[in-house]
């Protein structure tokens, strides 16, 4: 696989410590939430914040753990260490509202840790120390308030939740290596994982939602296709040496990719069952493909955010007669600034 090296841009104003979380917007901006507190969006051409002059949220008292945008690109959600969940206006730049989760309004209340929106932009699911997943209000009136619980009928701390595509399910990840998918309408448990054997730190679905790749600590990937009866397993992807800290699947789901404590980035063809490319960094946070759209024809950006503590982004158009993909990757300390497609 052919990984073209582009042009890299310096942000001009970094975050002052590790980067714990990266996403692409449609919008054609990326967004950074980093151990420093900061939340920071920056243009994907230029590498500088976004808008420009713009005046990003206050800096939180404590890092910033889970950060899930809307497909639509006009709002991000963001939670903090102590389980502080704020919503944030991606049009204005103002926190349109804040739901404190670590405050105890019942025996069952617990701080978020991982959040994710649902694609309809209405809720979005939290996890955390229970082990459930908690479906709550995305709106502005009553954000955070919560609508239904899911029940894993298990109390593992909850490691990572995020919805399906299509908004219909929601998959949670737990220390202990299992992972959980829920059917938002009817709220039960439909399938439990028991693929890992140590923590699952990132889940990834297909875009058409029937497969979902794990990413854990026992240092390998899998693939399970939700659509098959419990514990349908497709395949595993073995290959670090270390933690994988990260994975995603490519928009067209052709490509797997993950992040790992090994320093190093895999990308995977999902129908081989095996690595096509390897690129050596530093510990890598987080990894995320991005399908940079049609410009003008046959012109594809294509673009790529690291590092951290610095933040680059990084961008270059070019014309292709089949475009190409591109993904971004945060690591946690300092690193060469280096964009592929």
């Amino acid at each position: 696989m052919s990984l073209v090296f582009l042009h890299a841009h310096d942000c001009s104003e970094p975050h002052a410590d590790a980067v714990w979380g990266v996403a692409w917007t449609t919008a054609d901006t990326t967004i950074s939430i980093s151990a420093d507190g900061s939340v920071k969006q920056w243009s994907a051409a230029t590498g500088q914040p976004h808008p420009p002059n713009a005046s990003f949220p206050p800096q939180h008292t404590l890092g910033l753990v889970s950060l899930s945008v809307a497909p639509d690109a006009q709002r991000a959600i963001y939670n903090s260490l102590e389980g502080r969940t704020s919503l944030w206006d991606l049009t204005t730049g103002d926190i349109a509202a804040k739901y404190e989760s670590y405050v105890r309004t019942s025996d069952d209340s617990e701080p978020s840790w991982s959040v994710s929106l649902n694609p309809t932009g209405e809720t979005y699911a939290s996890c955390g120390g229970s082990g459930n997943v908690f479906i709550r209000s995305a709106q502005t009136a009553n954000f955070g308030e919560r609508l239904s619980t899911l029940s894993s009928g298990r109390h593992k701390f909850g490691m990572y939740c995020i919805h399906s595509p299509d908004g219909r399910r929601v998959a949670m990840s737990s220390e202990t290596g299992q992972i959980f998918i829920f059917d938002i309408e009817s709220g039960s448990l439909s399938a439990t994982y028991t693929s890992h054997a140590m923590s699952v730190r990132s889940l990834a679905w297909s875009p058409d939602s029937s497969l979902l790749l794990s990413a854990s600590d026992d240092k390998r990937l899998v693939l399970h296709d939700v659509r098959s009866s419990p514990g349908g397993t497709v395949a595993a992807f073995t290959g670090h040496a270390s933690w994988v800290l990260s994975a995603d699947i490519s928009p067209d789901g052709r490509l797997g990719l993950s992040g790992s404590a090994d320093k190093t980035i895999k990308v995977w063809d999902i129908a081989a069952r095996a690595a096509v490319s390897t690129i050596q960094d530093t510990v890598v946070v987080k990894t995320e493909w991005f399908d940079g759209g049609e410009v003008q024809g046959a012109v594809r950006k294509k673009m790529v955010l690291s590092f951290v503590p610095q933040v680059y982004c990084v961008g270059k158009a070019r014309r292709r007669e089949a475009p190409a993909l591109a993904f971004l990757y945060t690591c946690y300390y300092f690193g060469r600034r280096r964009s592929f497609m």
